[in-house]
């Protein structure tokens, strides 16, 4: 008996890390090589249309990576078909080079504001595309992969 409470106390407590939490997903970028035209979606129902949120692109590289900056086009479709397109940059790296963002070992998470306070005020799907616009000096066309994303997340939190 002792058992199922301790487990169900870990469970609970868990659970509660989280409450803030409406949407939190990755998409692994395969073989740590992402392609200018390849466009990350995430798909999120909306039933909350009173909270406000702040939204977040999570990103996840290891020392691969190149740039000591990350810039990004996104797009959110409401639910009516209204869009609205951004480019974004992020730093990765400090002045000295290095790499901001948490983890100990070589893979680490930077956690970017993308959309503060928002209301979305429509039930229904919102759609999340996230592109990278990142380029060496001798690739203007974007046609070489950047190296060192291993994964891209989505992530919404409820304004506290």
């Amino acid at each position: 008996m002792n058992n199922y409470l301790t487990i169900l106390f870990c469970g609970m407590l868990l659970m509660s890390c989280n409450i803030n939490m409406d949407y939190n997903k990755y998409t692994p970028i395969e073989s740590h090589q992402w392609f200018s035209n390849n466009t990350i979606e995430f798909v999120v129902n909306n039933l909350d249309t009173i909270s406000k949120k702040n939204v977040f692109i999570n990103i996840r590289n290891n020392k691969n990576y190149e740039f000591s900056s990350l810039f990004l086009i996104t797009k959110i479709e409401f639910p009516n078909g209204f869009q609205v397109v951004d480019t974004l940059e992020y730093e990765m790296t400090d002045s000295e080079g290095n790499w901001l963002g948490t983890g100990f070992t070589e893979l680490k998470e930077n956690k970017l504001f993308y959309k503060e306070n928002v209301v979305f005020s429509e039930k229904g799907d919102y759609k999340f595309n996230i592109q990278h616009a990142t380029r060496s000096i001798h690739d203007i066309e974007g046609k070489n992969p950047l190296t060192g994303i291993t994964d891209v997340g989505l992530s919404i939190e409820k304004v506290k």
